[in-house]
């Protein structure tokens, strides 16, 4: 128990003392490693898919990537919000309330992932039709989507434990987890797909055993100590306001997620009604490349959130804003860089993984107007993650349904009825663009009222 408390009142002066620049890499680096790696095996599945030499796989790719993106949606909102609850109650040196929050959290997730998994193996193509697979998409999307929905449960608790894991400050052991499983899921696609010959339901076995492994590799991070955190059945209880707590400051989460997963359903849709099979390859190849830019921000985003919370919730307000003032310099800084070579790179790169004309053509347009618009990107993703880990949550949810909901999901209604494919291709840059104006003033409202001082 000493021994206990010792690293919970080191891990508490680390996060409440340590330089601001110093403490944001440090938890951003192996975040954006994680998030990167996870992107790689997405992109790997995708290019791996490509060499099948069939639009129509290619394009079940993108459509399985929408029900990823569910099971994602209710493993982040478990995940998150139960990090935003442990990083305040670990800035108040309240350990044991942590734990509950954690164990609550984990077995939640369990849940969530076996009800989806259950529910989806038995509309599988109902399922997979509504996410937008065409008549010549369906049969891939089916083999692909099996395997993901049986190795549900498992995908929800690792992207919880993850986040879990963040929040307390450990990045480097939630890096471990995840870099190990997309590392795994390079390694066993061309086995799965070319030796074995099992084609596109090669590269879901191989993700699925990828997420096996990354859940094992998580878990033993509780289990051997390397957490603060306890997950135990005895300490979950009947706390129905914790569990409301856990939902609300993970709702931001979700609604991003989820609309994210809706969002790719409708581009598929549309993309497949205004260019067919080939428009729908060529934006699933533009989503996963843009999953990847997005991962360095993001991840940069996640290193920022446990230090948001831990001082949040110490009364530490200055560091707060000194440490929202780097979060948004240092990505937008990266940002420039890598939507500058994605920009430059741009035929390459969708030819690399679908050497076709027709999709070249599409996919190019695309992916240079939206490296445009990822330079506004930063602010809004710092302004969501600030608002959440400081349970905000009202304002968090807000702000993450606007850039693939609230704007995106009307545009890419309306903009292919005027303008056909180019609508499909223009409607995430404009919905990114009047998602930065819209966070401009909820963060002078932000930092107006927080405290000038700091709280004793």
């Amino acid at each position: 128990m000493q021994n206990s408390a010792g690293a919970s009142s080191a891990q508490f002066i680390k996060m409440t003392q340590t330089p601001i620049p110093k403490l944001i890499v440090t938890l951003a680096v192996p975040t954006v490693a994680s998030m990167l790696v996870s992107s790689i095996y997405n992109l790997a599945d995708t290019f791996f898919v490509g060499q099948l030499k069939s639009n129509s796989a290619t394009g079940a790719v993108g459509v399985v990537f929408s029900l990823m993106a569910i099971l994602q949606a209710f493993g982040f909102m478990v995940g998150m919000g139960s990090g935003s609850v442990i990083s305040r109650l670990l800035g108040q040196q309240e350990g044991q309330k942590a734990s509950h929050i954690a164990s609550m959290g984990f077995f939640t997730s369990l849940g969530c992932g076996a009800l989806l998994g259950v529910g989806g193996l038995i509309f599988l193509e109902p399922l997979m039709r509504l996410l937008g697979a065409t008549d010549t998409i369906l049969p891939y999307a089916c083999d692909y989507g099996r395997y993901i929905l049986a190795a549900a449960p498992l995908m929800c608790a690792s992207f919880t434990m993850n986040n879990m894991l963040r929040y307390e400050g450990k990045a480097a052991f939630a890096m471990i987890g995840l870099t190990t499983g997309g590392i795994l899921n390079i390694l066993l696609d061309p086995l799965f797909i070319f030796v074995f010959d099992m084609g596109i339901a090669g590269a879901a076995l191989a993700t699925a055993l990828s997420q096996c492994v990354s859940f094992c590799l998580l878990l033993a991070m509780f289990l051997v100590g390397k957490s603060q955190l306890r997950l135990s059945v005895r300490l979950i209880g009947r706390d129905l306001p914790g569990l409301k707590n856990i939902l609300a400051c993970g709702l931001p989460s979700f609604a991003r997620q989820a609309l994210a997963s809706v969002a790719t359903a409708l581009l598929n849709w549309q993309a497949g009604q205004c260019g067919g099979d080939a428009a729908v390859a060529a934006m699933s190849v533009v989503g996963r490349i843009f999953m990847f830019v997005f991962a360095v921000m993001l991840g940069i985003g996640q290193g920022f959130q446990p230090v948001a919370g831990y001082n949040y919730g110490a009364g530490k307000f200055n560091r707060l804003r000194q440490a929202f003032r780097f979060t948004l310099l240092l990505g937008e800084g990266c940002i420039c860089v890598v939507a500058l070579g994605t920009f430059l790179a741009a035929p390459w790169l969708i030819q690399a993984f679908r050497n076709d004309p027709q999709v070249i053509e599409i996919g190019v347009l695309a992916c240079r107007l939206q490296c445009c618009a990822m330079l506004l990107v930063p602010l809004g993703t710092c302004a969501n993650m600030l608002f959440q880990s400081t349970g905000q949550s009202t304002s968090a949810t807000f702000l993450s349904s606007l850039r693939q909901g609230l704007y995106y999901l009307p545009l890419m209604l309306v903009l292919p009825l005027v303008i056909g494919l180019r609508g499909v291709q223009i409607a995430q840059p404009l919905a990114d663009v009047l998602t930065f104006i819209t966070s401009v003033p909820f963060l002078v409202r932000f930092f107006a009222q927080l405290p000038r001082q700091d709280r004793k």
